[in-house]
């Protein structure tokens, strides 16, 4: 009946475990808001970037003809959140998954977008378009999407939670760094190329960052918590936008290098900016690991991105040049028959001599 005494310098068990676990998780609490300060300085950088981008001029054209506009708005918040959707409920996700991969499949297009549409000789003009205003069509669309496919998980806790006012707040703030891009890109354009450059090395870099800090800061345990079904969706998701994508620029008739631009603005989510809004407007203990699943959807967007890009140099980028081979000699031709038009042009009137010391003049006609 008699108690152990305790042996010297050794402590109780239980004081042991909690004095380790308050060091550990006053740690865990520092990195996470060194993670949560990265992940904003990233967004601001990325959005600095794509407001540099964009020219008032090229602006006001396609606001006149807004294809680019139409365009955006049916891939990133007609064909991406209904293909969210429908992969959530094929693989049967939980409610906290389908949450995260729905805000991923409701977010704009993001910058690695047009750094692959120069890579792929798109049309970067339509690239830079397309991601801007479906940036700026997520002030408003962004919410509502979450807000209709959503509806299905409704019942569950993280659904009635969903911050759709914090959502909205954190799509609100991109708009400081997208207006000080643009002024920048109308007072100095010289420094606006060099910050776009900044901007799209930062997004590669913030990623690869992001992903290290992640992994070792939740181990890899994190990674084996995710269900195979999301690493499974990670990797379709993307590719079905990419599809997505040529397919609805193939029904707008648009020419080849405007098909690859839409192609890879689809299935280019703006990841760095779903990330904030999982990291800042979700409690860890409510979203888990699935704040991973953007930079899983980046990893294996990039990827895919990537080999479109080398099929593109191996196979694609002969029947480019021919076809801009092609369109130098129309202009060639059109050229040449534009001069003989312009010699037939000369012989109008020609003066004539006939019997009888009669002039006359005889009209020829000249085509046009």
């Amino acid at each position: 009946g008699s108690e152990t005494p305790p042996t010297p310098g050794v402590a109780p068990r239980g004081s042991g475990d909690a004095a380790d676990k308050q060091p550990a998780t006053a740690a865990h609490q520092q990195r996470t808001e060194i993670l949560s300060v990265l992940v904003g300085l990233g967004l601001c950088v990325t959005m600095l970037g794509l407001g540099c981008a964009v020219e008032l001029g090229q602006l006001g054209q396609q606001l006149r003809r807004p294809v680019g506009l139409l365009l955006a708005l049916l891939g990133q918040f007609v064909a991406m959140p209904l293909l969210a959707f429908l992969l959530a409920l094929i693989f049967a996700l939980d409610e906290v998954a389908a949450v995260a991969v729905l805000l991923c499949g409701c977010c704009p297009g993001g910058n690695l977008s047009n750094l692959m549409s120069v890579l792929v000789d798109g049309d970067m003009n339509l690239s830079i378009i397309m991601t801007a205003s479906s940036t700026l069509l997520a002030l408003f669309l962004m919410p509502l999407c979450l807000w209709i496919y959503s509806r299905h998980w409704i019942n569950t806790a993280v659904v009635q939670l969903l911050p759709l006012g914090a959502v909205s707040l954190t799509l609100g703030s991109t708009l400081l760094p997208i207006g000080l891009g643009v002024l920048i890109r109308y007072r100095h354009p010289r420094a606006a190329d060099l910050l776009v450059k900044i901007s799209l090395w930062s997004l590669l870099v913030t990623l690869v960052v992001l992903f290290i800090l992640t992994g070792t800061m939740l181990g890899p345990d994190l990674l084996a918590q995710i269900p195979a079904s999301v690493y499974a969706i990670a990797v379709l998701m993307p590719l079905a936008g990419y599809a997505l994508g040529y397919g609805l620029a193939t029904v707008f008739k648009m020419p080849p290098h405007c098909r690859r631009t839409v192609s890879l603005e689809t299935g280019c989510q703006n990841v760095q900016l779903c990330t904030a809004i999982l990291k800042l407007t979700f409690s860890p203990e409510l979203i888990g690991s699935m704040y991973m699943f953007p930079l899983l959807y980046a990893l294996f967007q990039s990827a895919e991105a990537g080999l479109f890009v080398l099929a593109y140099k191996m196979y694609g980028r002969d029947s480019y040049k021919q076809d801009t081979l092609g369109e130098e000699e129309d202009t060639d031709i059109s050229y040449k028959k534009l001069k003989e038009e312009e010699v037939a042009d000369t012989s109008y009137g020609t003066v004539t001599t006939e019997e009888h010391n009669s002039i006359q003049m005889e009209p020829t006609q000249t085509a046009l």
